[in-house]
């Protein structure tokens, strides 16, 4: 939703949905707004208690099976399993995606994992589409005045348009630009803890064959997952960020993350986003 400094600061409801990398700052920026006024929706906490529930309890179950003692109390009926998933511990999520290789190391081979990828594409794309109706929820149901959507770092990667039309005509879209010191930041984290990560089809093909062939594996079922991991994440970056860079200049706006550390209060975050406002319109 696009619109003029002055609009946005005297909109009633205000709506936003922050985009950018896992590790940019979005779940912190949002945790600065007063939880009693800002509805806080998070897209992978709707993924995991709502479109991924099922797929990630079933998977639990089926190593929860491989354990004798375990296997015949689930086969009574004498226990049963529950993912504790919360906006702050999306480890579920992370656990069911997996990553790609060896599954002596932990790996998934590629059929499955494409399968999971495939699945929590899917998920992503129905829990942002949600976002329109959760606006009305919150402040019928719950009484808050605006609401925040806090989206996955995987959002630009979906193909479905009706995504982005719900999200530029429901909220105003900031994308929250990680400068070069942070995203080598991010690829040192991502190398120190190498965690699950969702790959377009086409993505993951194309760079596959690459990383076999510089590491001389002869087939997916030999690659250590973490070391895939480590290698993918900076190609991962290098493919997002022009793909954030064109839903903001097309049906949103920019800031720096370098710009939240000194966000102090919501008075704070307007003014961010009413500057980013300014900046797009030349103001």
């Amino acid at each position: 939703m696009l619109m003029s400094r002055k609009e946005f600061l005297a909109w009633p409801r205000k709506a936003v949905t922050l985009l950018g990398m896992s590790g940019v700052g979005k779940t912190t920026l949002a945790n600065r707004l007063p939880a009693t006024s800002w509805f806080h929706y998070s897209g992978d906490y709707r993924i995991g208690t709502k479109y991924l529930e099922e797929p990630i309890l079933d998977n639990i179950k089926r190593q929860a099976m491989q354990v004798s003692f375990l296997r015949d109390l689930l086969r009574s009926d004498s226990i049963y399993i529950a993912s504790n998933i919360t906006v702050h511990n999306l480890e579920p999520i992370a656990t069911f995606l997996g990553k790609l290789g060896d599954p002596g190391r932990g790996g998934l081979p590629l059929a499955e994992f494409k399968r999971r990828q495939h699945l929590h594409m899917l998920a992503e794309s129905a829990a942002m589409r949600d976002v329109a109706d959760f606006i009305d929820k919150a402040h019928e149901i719950y009484g808050y005045d605006h609401f925040l959507n806090d989206a996955g770092g995987s959002v630009c990667e979906l193909d479905d348009t009706r995504v982005l039309d719900v999200l530029a005509g429901h909220t105003l879209i900031l994308y929250i630009e990680a400068p070069a010191d942070m995203e080598a930041e991010l690829v040192d984290r991502a190398r120190r803890h190498p965690k699950p990560l969702y790959y377009r089809d086409d993505f993951l093909d194309r760079h596959l064959p690459d990383f076999l062939r510089e590491h001389d594996i002869g087939k997916v079922e030999d690659i250590d997952p973490d070391a895939f991991v480590r290698w993918i994440f900076p190609h991962l970056l290098a493919h997002r960020r022009p793909r954030y860079e064109r839903i903001a200049r097309a049906l949103g706006y920019m800031v720096s993350a370098t710009d939240l550390p000194g966000l102090r209060d919501e008075q704070d975050f307007l003014e961010l986003v009413g500057d980013a406002i300014d900046q797009r319109h030349g103001s």
